[in-house]
């Protein structure tokens, strides 16, 4: 079987994407929201504990995969989760 992934980070990268899409989407039935919430926090600790290059690999790699992405909700998301996990500096 071929992978669809380049490498090993782009498919676990890809799988994290998926989980994080799921977790946003969910309302309170599907998933209590302050689990979402520590979820989605972790995950944004975790990369801003990475070094500054794999950081902008992360960036990189999340602009790849929504420019290919065509759902336009999904695409939305992607281009707006290096923001939302602390990836892209605050100019203001």
């Amino acid at each position: 079987m071929t992978s669809a992934y380049p490498s090993l980070a782009h498919a676990l990268a890809g799988a994290l994407f998926d989980v994080l899409w799921f977790i946003e989407g969910t309302d309170d039935e599907q998933m209590d929201q302050d689990d979402a919430v520590k979820v989605l926090e972790g995950v944004a600790h975790v990369v801003s504990t990475l070094p500054s290059d794999q950081q902008q690999g992360l960036i990189d790699l999340v602009g790849e995969m929504s420019s290919a992405e065509s759902d336009p909700a999904r695409r939305s998301f992607l281009e707006e989760l290096p923001d939302a996990l602390g990836l892209i500096a605050d100019e203001s």
